[in-house]
């Protein structure tokens, strides 16, 4: 059961305020930024020396790095911080944690399952300090949002289809897994939960779970911010839901926000946040790919382009939080910001 009778946290009421006021404006890609850096295998292992904050736990992983982006709030973390603050100048009030992987799920790949926790503390506290710097530079509060992947794992669908009932992990698995990643997200100084990228639904309610288990144990409740991905034209998640159910599925969280992202441009997304926003008695959140992918796996739609369409959903109505996901920069950030500025935000009428 989800205790909703735990205190929440000072920054619910702020963050209740600010969306009665005004669209909020969610950050951008830390992965296409990080991409820019051209970092190589010495700059993730940071020299082969990796340890915890505080450098309470030193690791040494079998396995490269290299690509492991979430490994880099350990060892570059000023170079996280810094993307984090150009997205919070550029107009974010929500930043992002760079903790996407951070579960023992997804750190098995790379054989850091032992960090997990201090990879989401530091996480947590980087872009913390992004933020507050951001703050002291123009006196605006921004929010970090606890950033938890869907790791790559499903728990609704064989990964076999020689074997359609097997399944590669199940809803115990992920909800420890993700209640490990939760603490260390809370420990660090997160002022919200994202649970995000849903493509199975079961998944989510794992992480869902182990938020308010999380919650529990630090004796407050933190918002949550669910946001699933449609995967094709179809308009249904992997797992085969449509908007409307996914909505109904997740909807007993009382989740602050509830939305899309990845996977489709705002252009395609845009059909599919309408019918979220028609029923979901939450806020709601879109935060878009910048077009679809090129033959080379780029991102081609500009700034303005992506803003334009995103202002669509503005002006229509459909939105509370806006922002940007795989192709995005600050400069994408930034023109979010200013093309949904002059609309009002949704109001929940269902």
């Amino acid at each position: 059961m989800l205790n909703f009778a735990l205190p929440e946290t000072p920054a619910l009421a702020q963050l209740r305020a600010l969306a009665a006021e005004r669209i909020l404006v969610l950050d951008g890609a830390m992965g296409t930024m990080i991409q820019t850096l051209g970092m190589t295998e010495e700059d993730f292992t940071g020299g082969g020396h990796i340890h915890g904050p505080g450098c309470r736990h030193h690791y040494h992983p079998e396995h490269p790095q290299q690509g492991n982006n979430d490994l880099l709030v350990l060892t570059q973390p000023k170079a996280v911080e810094d993307i984090q603050f150009t997205f919070a100048m550029a107009g974010a009030d929500i930043l992002e944690t760079n903790t996407f992987s951070s579960t023992t799920i997804a750190q098995a790949d790379y054989g850091l399952e032992a960090a997990v926790f201090d990879l989401n503390v530091a996480g947590a506290q980087v872009a913390r300090r992004a933020a507050d710097r951001a703050a002291a530079e123009d006196g605006k509060p921004r929010f970090v949002a606890g950033a938890v992947g869907p790791t790559n794992r499903t728990a609704s669908i064989s990964p076999d289809v020689n074997d359609p009932g097997y399944r590669a992990v199940s809803f115990d698995d992920l909800r420890i897994a993700y209640g490990q990643q939760i603490d260390g997200l809370i420990t660090g100084g997160s002022d919200l939960i994202l649970i995000e990228t849903i493509f199975d639904t079961l998944n989510a309610k794992a992480a869902i779970f182990a938020a308010f288990e999380s919650f529990s144990r630090a004796g407050k409740r933190l918002p949550i911010m669910i946001s699933g991905t449609i995967t094709d034209a179809s308009g249904r998640t992997l797992s085969g839901q449509t908007p409307t159910a996914f909505w109904h599925s997740v909807a007993h969280a009382r989740p602050f926000t509830v939305g899309l992202n990845c996977a489709l441009g705002a252009e395609a997304m845009r059909p599919h946040i309408t019918e979220i926003a028609s029923v979901a008695t939450s806020l709601t959140c879109a935060y878009p790919n910048a077009g679809l992918p090129n033959a080379f796996g780029q991102y081609d739609e500009t700034p303005d382009q992506t803003a334009a369409q995103v202002a669509n959903f503005a002006r229509d109505g459909i939105v509370n939080v806006v922002g940007g996901c795989c192709g995005t920069t600050p400069d994408h950030i930034r023109a979010i910001a200013q093309a949904v500025a002059p609309f009002a935000p949704r109001k929940v009428t269902v």
